[in-house]
């Protein structure tokens, strides 16, 4: 069952140029830096009351975030849900028709199991299931 929107991630090329909007014009704190290797990106977490914003940084030329640049540009990379099972939201979406980018969890920011759901099933959004390990 999804419980509430987790995070909204927001491509950027670079953490160090972007930090600073984040918490000298939004007044944000920066709560951690982290990689993910899994993902092939570095992340930064901000707390906006239960929501987090997560600015995600390509650590190479070959991940997804540099690829999404690329294509769109810096901005709103995806929407994540909050769930008690990721494997369960998984298997309700194909069952629905929709077309899963994993198939199964994997690890992700903040020692959360992750997944997502293909835009072109989502209605052009980039959805991410997650849950804490």
């Amino acid at each position: 069952m999804l419980t509430k929107i987790d995070h909204i991630g927001i491509a950027v090329n670079s953490l160090d140029e972007a930090i600073p909007f984040y918490e000298k014009v939004l007044g944000l704190s920066c709560e951690k830096v982290e990689e993910v290797p899994t993902q092939k990106v570095k992340t930064a977490f901000f707390a906006l009351g239960e929501v987090h914003l997560e600015l995600l940084e390509p650590m190479s030329e070959d991940s997804p975030i540099a690829k999404f640049l690329e294509k769109k540009g810096p901005g709103v990379h995806h929407i994540a849900y909050q769930s008690d099972d990721v494997q369960d939201q998984l298997n309700q979406a194909a069952k629905e028709g929709c077309k899963l980018i994993n198939e199964t969890p994997v690890d992700g920011a903040g020692g959360k199991k992750v997944a997502f759901l293909h835009p072109k099933s989502t209605f052009g959004v980039l959805s991410e299931f997650c849950s804490k390990s």
